[in-house]
């Protein structure tokens, strides 16, 4: 789980003429919870910031728990001098319980106990209108490797008010499962490529808009060796459209925050997120942020619905050596409400405290233009997040 990064280069509002809202992007962009890139071109922080997280995460189906995921993480950023920047984040995350062998079966061999440990450190340069980062990440499990490179830069025009990001990166996964899962794989690989370009506008001194379009190329294997009849594609193209806009209500110190997604794959997958989020200052020290997410996907290609026979035990299908198949219920269509509440609180002039809860529900019959994938027990999910920072 990636560790939650506040941002350290929030600035004070400069006055400027009507119309004229280059020098007010910086008040825009301090706006909670906009994202402007990795390498945005404001200048080095000011300061540093040293946080610690905590989250618990629980699944479960009528009648069962399922995953349970415990994460503790830190994540440091520190100025080098005035151009120059480097930031880190470590997890440890232990995992356990049981998933699905097919559809929403679970049988008692699925049960697991297993522990990811992930670090990654970036580098960037700040220019007077411009800034680029390099950063690598690596992470390890018993069954599954991954290391990743990035690279990212943004430029902004002279007025301030608009910034280009462009940013390329791969990843190289070597999967080895336990006993060579379901279909004795042995050492399997898995390379991405990952592009994206995307550009914030400072609409007024209280709108900020942004649009992000990132592809991602990836070959190798896909597949769940753990799940039955589980065979994919060995190459995957994913291409997804994000819309921020943010507005910032001067009277009460407030701010609305809405996004939409769409997504698209070669699995034949097409998703739309639409979320909301207000954050609403309570006090001088407090600050509320409530949010509403709904998701909803179309089913891939090769997934297959549920079938069951008199007595209630899955049905499976008859299918070809090799041919594509899989009864993953996260390829299955559906729909999904995610609302949740976030508190952060101010404790001294250094330090900040945050907690956060979300509450995910997943159905067929949620999907959005047209009915789900049949034969599926509702999914449920809980996130609790809690969290320290200092800058320094």
């Amino acid at each position: 789980m990636p560790v939650q990064r506040p941002d350290p280069r929030r600035r004070s509002p400069a006055r400027v003429p009507e119309r004229r809202f280059g020098a007010v992007v910086g008040a825009a962009l301090s706006l909670p919870g906009v994202y402007t890139g990795a390498a945005h071109a404001a200048g080095a922080p000011e300061q540093g910031v040293i946080a610690f997280k905590y989250l618990y995460y629980q699944d479960s189906q009528p009648g069962l728990e399922r995953i349970k995921v415990n994460a503790p993480s830190v994540y440091v950023l520190a100025p080098l001098g005035p151009d120059w920047s480097v930031e880190g984040s470590a997890v440890v995350d232990t995992v356990s319980g049981a998933t699905p062998r097919w559809q929403s079966t679970i049988s008692t061999a699925s049960t697991m106990h297993e522990e990811r440990t992930a670090a990654d450190v970036k580098v960037t340069r700040y220019f007077e209108r411009s800034a680029y980062a390099i950063a690598a990440s690596h992470s390890t499990e018993h069954d599954y490797d991954s290391t990743a490179v990035s690279l990212e830069g943004s430029w902004s025009t002279d007025d301030n008010n608009t910034t280009l990001t462009l940013g390329v990166a791969g990843s190289s996964d070597r999967i080895h499962p336990v006993n060579g899962g379901q279909a004795n794989v042995t050492n399997e690989t898995k390379k991405t490529f990952d592009a994206i370009i995307g550009v914030t506008q400072a609409i007024s001194a209280s709108d900020l808009a942004q649009v992000n379009l990132t592809f991602s190329h990836g070959s190798g294997y896909f597949s769940d060796p753990y799940k039955t009849l589980d065979v994919r594609p060995r190459q995957r193209d994913q291409a997804a459209l994000l819309t921020r806009w943010n507005h910032h209500f001067a009277d009460d110190r407030s701010t609305l925050r809405l996004g939409y997604r769409f997504y698209r794959d070669s699995f034949a997958i097409k998703a739309h997120t639409v979320q909301a989020e207000w954050v609403k200052p309570v006090t001088a020290k407090l600050l509320l942020t409530p949010l509403v997410r709904y998701y909803s996907q179309s089913s891939a290609s090769f997934y297959v619905d549920s079938q069951v026979d008199s007595a209630g035990f899955p049905i499976f299908p008859d299918v070809a050596p090799g041919q594509l198949v899989s009864g993953d219920q996260r390829l299955s269509a559906f729909g999904a409400i995610t609302l949740g509440i976030k508190a952060e609180y101010h404790l001294l002039s250094l330090w900040t405290v945050d907690g956060k809860f979300e509450r995910y529900e997943q159905r067929s019959n949620w999907r959005l233009g047209g009915p789900g994938s049949t034969g599926l027990d509702p999914f449920r999910a809980s996130f609790v997040q809690f969290g320290a920072s200092r800058r320094f």
